[in-house]
This record gives C-alpha cells, structure tokens and sequence, in this order.
C-alpha cells in the first residue's frame, strides 16, 4: 500500500510538470493498464518486486488520475469571445469576502447567464469577482456569503504574473476551479442589473461561509482598533486577509507564521483538548449509574470525538491543504481504533497523502503541503525505533513533566532542523531565532490563545467578548516580544536559493545529523549545510550582463545585473495599501537570488506604475543610490540615503558597463510654486547602458516631443540592439523618427495582460513589425530574461517554464 500511494504521489508530481496534457484517451489507457498492474502485483510473491510493482501501477495511476482532473477543469474556460464584454450572470456567493479599502473580493457560483445581443454567453461555473467601489460613493459592503445576486461583469481569462521564483497565480486559479476572473462593472447605466435576488441560500457550504462570515464580524466588532483582531479571525476562521502586512515579516523573520493560521499543530492540539475532556468525563461516567464505559470504549470515544472536533474546525478553517492532512489522519487513527486494527504511523501517513492528492491534485504546487508532511516524515525518522526513553509509570508528576517537556523540546529541534533545507529551497531564508520563538509561541498560541478565541466563538457576548480580549492581551504581548526579536541582526540567515546539488548535500547532512545516537561523527553533518548557507545564488559570469524585464503587469521593472554590480530600472506599480510590485515580485526574486544590495535604482517618474514599488524595495534591500525626477518632497527621495536627480549629461562607469543619462535636461524641470498640473512623463530618466558593443536603451515614459528632444540634441548616440518600448507603446511614443534613430534589433513590452489603456496601440505593435524588430511581452511571455556578450540572447520565463495551465 505504502509504496503504491509514494508511486501515486510520484505520478501526479510528474503530470503538474508538463507542457501539454496527454490526450484523455491516452490518460484513459493508463488507468486501465494501472489497474491491471495492481492486480498482476498482488499475485506476485516476492517483496521488493511487488513493491516495485505497486509503485509503477501507482505512478501510472497518479497520472492518469491527475491527468483526467485537468482537463474536467480546463474544459470550462472562458472563451476568448467572451473577454472583456459585459456579461449579465445569476449565481451566488460561495467564499468568505474579503473587504479591503477599494471594495470587495468574492467567488461566484454561476447559476445562468443571460443572452447579450441575441447571443448565449458561455461563462465558467465559478469566477472569481472585485466589486470596487466608485467615486467618491462607499465600497459594496452588503456582500455576503450564500447570498443570491444578479450581477453584470467584465471577465478575463486566467493571468497572471509569470516570474522566476514567483507565485503562480494562474496554477492557484485552477486548482480552486475558477475558470475566469473579472470585476462588477459600476457604471450608473448598469446599476440596476446589480442587485440582490435572495438573502440566503440554504446549502453546506453557503452555511458553513455564512457561519465563517459571522464569526468573523463578531470578533472585529468586538476588538475595533485592536492590532491584532485579525490574527484572532486565522485562528478562528483562516481568513488572514486583516493582518497587517509589517506583522507578516516579523511572523517569517521569527519562524512562527505557522501559527497565525489553522495549521495542523493547530488541530491535533484541539482536537486533542476536546478528546480528553470528552474521555475524563466517560471515564468519570461510572460514578453515575450510566457506566458509560461499558457500553462503548473510551479509546473509540476519544477516537470519534477528536475526529467529529477537527473535521468542525477545517470545516471553520476552509479546507487547507496543512488542515486537510492532519483531518486525514486523525479520521484513519480513529477508523483504524473502531474497525480494530492497528495503524502504523507510516500507513497513516500515506493514507492521508493519497487522500490529499485524490481531493486536490494540485497540492503539491505549494510550500504548505512540503512543509507539512516532511514535519510529520522529521518525527517519524527521530522517533519511530528509537530508544522509549524513561518509562513514566511510578514516577512523580514533576518527573513527568520532565519527561515530557524534553521530548516536546527534541521534537522542536528534530523539525527545525530537519526542515531547514526545504525552508532554504522555499522561501530563500532561514530564522535562527525560530526555535527560540517557537518555544514560547506554541504553547501560547495552541494550548491558550487558541481555544480561548474558540471557546468565546460559542459564547454569547459580553462573556464572548471579555475572552476575546484577553487572547488579544496574550497576543499583543507575545508580539512585542517577536518585535524584539525579529530586530536583532543575526534574525534571519538570508540566501539564495539552492542548487539542486546544495540541496541534496543538505537533505543527506540533515538525515545524517538527525541519526540515531552513536552514529558516527554526526556533528561532521553541519559541514554539509555550508554550500547551501554561503551560496551567493546565479551571477553573470566575467564580461557578461544579464536584463531582466520583470513581468510586473501595467508596470515597468527591469534589473540589470554584472558579477558584482546591480542596478534597478523603475520599481513595478502600486496595487494597493498593502502591495505593489515590489514587495509582490521584485523583493522575492531579488532574495530567491541572493541579492540584498543595489547599487543604484533609477526611479524614472513619478507615475504610480514606475515608482509604487520603490519604498518596499528600500525598506527590504539595501540601495546605495537612487537617481529620479521625482520632486524633492517626495517620499523615495526622502527615504533615500544618497538621491540625486537624473539630468542630461550623467555618466558613470561600472567594470565593463557605461551608464549615461541622456533626458531630460535640468531646465525641464517645473519650478517648485509652478502652478496648473504637471505631466511626469515630460522629464522621465532616460538611460543608456553600454555593454562592450550591445547597447540598451531604457526611455520611461517619454512621448514624442521628448524623442524630438533626444533625437535633437543626441543624434546619433541613440543607436541601440535593445529598446524598451516607450510607455508602454502609447500611440503617444515610437514614432517613425525615434526609431529610425534607435536601429533596436529587440523591443521589449513592458505592459499588463488586457490593461485598460489597450497598451500597446496596434498602430504602434505594427510599426515594429514592419521595421522587423523582434517583440517580446510580459503579458504574454512572462518576465523576459537578455544576456549581453559577443551577442544578445533572449529567452522568456514562460518559455522555460511551460505547463498545461498556462494554455499558451
């Protein structure tokens, strides 16, 4: 069994790497041939060929499996006739809404489409909605789960921003089904398609988003201005959306971001709790004249019991993929206990596995699902055959106590330990402070601040209230600590990510230092961990550059990198409150690869999707100088230790490189007092890099009086083999002249996928075609990656990475 369920978990993994999917006849083939070879395994007597055996049916199966789940789901995209118009749907509310300070995010159970124009449209099952506010009028607020709406939307299919080292948004799409996503379209013309048709409708997972919403509302209501009621909603309902974004860094720097959401500690230690008090009172039942014990046993009580109080609490928490294994595994622990049989821990631990990925075969995609059962596998290497330790019969309750906090604290360290590589493969960082943190947080957390925010769930106020408070009281003051400690230097060992080389010397020295006792020279395991800590990540090699054109969306973000010099062309939009481009995709992959200083960030101008990520970047990496346009009290230049301001006429020098400011000239700066309103995108920095005999031009946003201006005062020395696309090819900018000035041989489209200034122009896209100059796009080709030397090679993110889902 065990070795059919790893061959099963290897099938599926195999599928979620492939570029297309098999056919489904083929998947089908595969199926019937890994039933068949299940049943030829069973006949064969020989062990390790029936393990064998059983791994490749199960392999064959995984497939299969995965493989017939993809294309149900995919079969219900949107068509591409049906982007971007308005389509009037009847459906419900089926998740938690997430309000924010622009409106509110939601997912949408369609139930009808109505006819636009005559046509049927076609329109996926769920689609996932914003509902954003208009001027100057209050955000949607009277969204609530299970509720019936008829609304009219603007959908796109499945995008998202494609990056080395980044989040897929478009795998996360598809493995919650949500075929298309889209926003409620506010004009006043409309609004009267917009409204309520049923205050509720009655099914289990409208009750149970119903019951999660409330609760929710009750414990904000309860703890208004309180800092860390949102930490109080994860732990109740798993909605983090309300915790503040600089309290998620302290939780990573700390190591204990675990615990600010329904984690698997989290269950077994409730469920556990609910379990022994349910038992002590079975037991104490003899007293009375029921005897209850007699008629069922208090193993199966507690079995049943704990099982029925974690499936209610991932019911409460939304069904992740850290709760969904630990419910898995109490629920065979207890069928194991009724049905008479006993389980061993390792066939309980692939139960859960092959039930994790015959529910959602995506999980695997995520760091939670890593996390969580390498934890359980860390465990089960370091106890399973080991020594008992002191037997606890006869003993004083302290001595029991003893024992049993130093087998929590050697479970402590196992795990940290023993998840340290995959950590560093994961996140790029690892806390040195987190077995310290985690300490005093787990206890805290899961034995106290935990129940007591569900006990007050059940109670009515103010009693609900008064316990509210006092776990928010814990919390704040377990906090302030984590404060402290996040800010010592030595917090975090920050790296690259690791080699596949790294990572497998780390994987072997951590199960070598995690060996039994008398296992000789384990403390020579620490030397394996070296390459992993101390690898600087992938650096040009000597008289290399290397361009990266981040796909930021309706943004630019461009990172140019020598073997020791770096240098930051524009920082990605502003999102909102708590995102932008730089903390969502530039600081991820300047940690993936080991990059904590800039030596310069040019800022081109003031416009929200040049410069929204600048502040997150300088709070994150360290930026020794930032050139910009900005006005003198803007917030970048104020942060800035070293600002200065970009004009005609900067040079500087760097190994192989020359940098040279070519726009805008210093007189075309507004004076300080000018009044009326000023177009930024009249002075944005223009820099040309010179790399050997490959240029790269780098304009902003400049329209066509400032390629005038260039062309007018540098004629000549505009000539280039890489352009990126002024503004974002505006039927403003890339006129006919710029061009023929430039000679670019590549242009690069920054831009974001169906954005609302229809960048680029068609008149515009056209005129680099015609000119035969090679075009590469974010929105359809993902982060776009150059390497300068005796040639320029481009090769694009999406191209290296291809997978089924990304349907292109």
């Amino acid at each position: 069994m065990r070795s059919a369920v790893i061959g099963f978990a290897l099938g599926v993994g195999f599928l979620q790497t492939q570029a297309a999917l098999p056919t489904v006849w083929l998947l089908c083939c595969l199926l019937a041939l890994a039933t068949l070879s299940i049943a030829a395994a069973c006949k064969i007597p020989y062990p390790y060929l029936k393990s064998a055996a059983n791994l490749l049916a199960g392999a064959l199966f995984g497939i299969a499996w995965a493989g017939l789940f993809a294309h149900y789901y995919l079969q219900h995209e949107l068509p591409p006739a049906w982007e971007g118009r308005d389509i009037t749907v009847i459906g419900t509310v089926d998740s938690l809404p997430s309000y924010f300070e622009a409106g509110v995010r939601f997912t949408f159970a369609v139930e009808q489409a109505l006819d636009q124009d005559g046509e049927s449209p076609v329109v996926p099952g769920r689609l996932a909605l914003g509902w954003y506010r208009a001027a100057g009028q209050p955000p949607p607020a009277q969204v609530q789960a299970g509720a019936r709406w008829q609304l009219t939307v603007r959908l796109k299919r499945p995008h998202g921003n494609a990056n080395p080292h980044g989040f897929d948004y478009e795998a996360w799409l598809l493995e919650r089904n949500l075929r298309a996503t889209g926003y409620v379209r506010p004009d006043q013309k409309l609004d009267v398609k917009n409204r309520q048709l049923q205050a509720f409708v009655l099914s289990p997972g409208n009750l149970i988003e119903v019951l999660r919403s409330r609760l929710r509302q009750r414990i904000l209501q309860a703890l208004p201005e309180h800092r860390y009621a949102g930490v109080l909603v994860a732990l109740a309902v798993g909605d983090q959306n309300a915790i503040d974004q600089s309290d998620w860094e302290v939780f990573n720097r700390t190591g204990i971001s675990h615990l600010v959401a329904i984690s698997g500690l989290h269950i077994t230690m409730i469920a556990g709790m609910f379990a022994a008090i349910i038992v002590a009172l079975w037991r104490r039942s003899c007293f009375t004249r029921a005897a209850l014990p007699l008629l069922l046993p208090t193993q199966k009580v507690a079995a049943l019991s704990g099982a029925l109080v974690a499936l209610c609490y991932v019911a409460l928490a939304g069904f992740g993929v850290p709760a969904q294994r630990t419910l898995y595994m109490l629920l065979v622990v207890a069928l194991a206990l009724w049905s008479g049989r006993i389980a061993s821990v390792s066939h309980v631990l692939c139960a859960a596995l092959a039930l994790v990925l015959l529910i959602d075969p995506w999980a695997l995609l995520w760091p939670g699902f890593w996390l969580s059962f390498c934890a359980v596998g860390v465990i089960l290497y370091t106890s399973v055959g080991r020594s008992p330790g002191m037997a606890l019969e006869g003993k004083t309750r302290l001595a029991r106590w003893r024992s049993n906090l130093k087998a929590a604290g050697a479970t402590q360290y196992a795990v940290t330990v023993g998840l340290l590589p995959l950590t560093a493969l994961l996140f790029g960082r690892v806390s040195l402070i987190g077995p310290l943190a985690n300490a005093l947080a787990i206890p805290l957390v899961g034995l106290v601040v935990t129940p007591l925010t569900l006990i007050a769930s059940a109670l009515p106020a103010p009693l609900s209230t008064w316990l509210w408070r006092g776990a928010h009281a814990l919390m704040e003051q377990l906090a302030n600590f984590l404060n402290w400690l996040s800010a010592l230097p030595f917090a975090v060992w920050q790296a690259a990510t690791p080699q596949t080389w790294t990572f497998a010397l780390a994987l072997l020295a951590t199960l070598w230092l995690l060996a039994p006792r008398g296992w000789p020279l384990r403390w020579l395991a620490l030397a394996g961990w070296l390459p992993l800590l101390l690898d600087n990540g992938s650096r040009p090699g000597a008289g290399e550059m290397w361009v990266t054109a981040l796909d930021v969306g309706q943004g630019m973000a461009v990172l140019i990198e020598t073997a020791d010099h770096r240098l930051l062309y524009d920082s990605g939009p502003y999102y909102s409150p708590t995102s932008d481009g730089g903390s969502r995709v530039i600081i991820p992959y300047l940690r993936a690869r080991g990059i904590t200083r800039l030596e310069a960030m040019v800022v081109s101008h003031a416009d929200n999707d040049h410069s929204g990520g600048a502040l997150s970047i300088m709070e994150s990496v360290k930026v020794d100088t930032v050139y910009s346009s900005l006005a003198l009290n803007h917030p970048i230049v104020q942060a800035a230790t070293d600002h200065r301001r970009c004009h005609d006429g900067q040079a500087w020098q760097s190994e192989t490189m020359k940098f040279e400011m070519l726009y805008p000239n210093l007189a075309y700066y507004p004076a300080p007092a000018a009044p009326g309103k000023f177009n930024a995108n009249t002075v944005s920095c223009t820099l040309k890099i010179t790399h050997g005999q490959q240029v790269i031009l780098l304009p902003g946003d400049i329209e066509a009086a400032q390629e005038r201006q260039l062309i007018a005062s540098h004629a000549g020395q505009l000539k280039a083999n890489v352009l990126l696309v002024p503004h974002h090819g505006s039927g403003t900018s890339s006129t006919a002249a710029f061009l023929a000035e430039v000679e670019p041989q590549i242009a690069l489209f920054q831009l974001g996928y169906r954005n609302r200034f229809r960048h680029p122009k068609q008149q515009v896209l056209e005129r680099y075609q015609n000119l035969g100059i090679e075009n590469f796009r974010n929105d359809s080709d993902g982060a776009i990656l150059l390497k300068f030397g005796d040639t320029v090679s481009v090769d694009t993110y999406r191209n290296q990475h291809r997978r089924y889902w990304y349907g292109r």
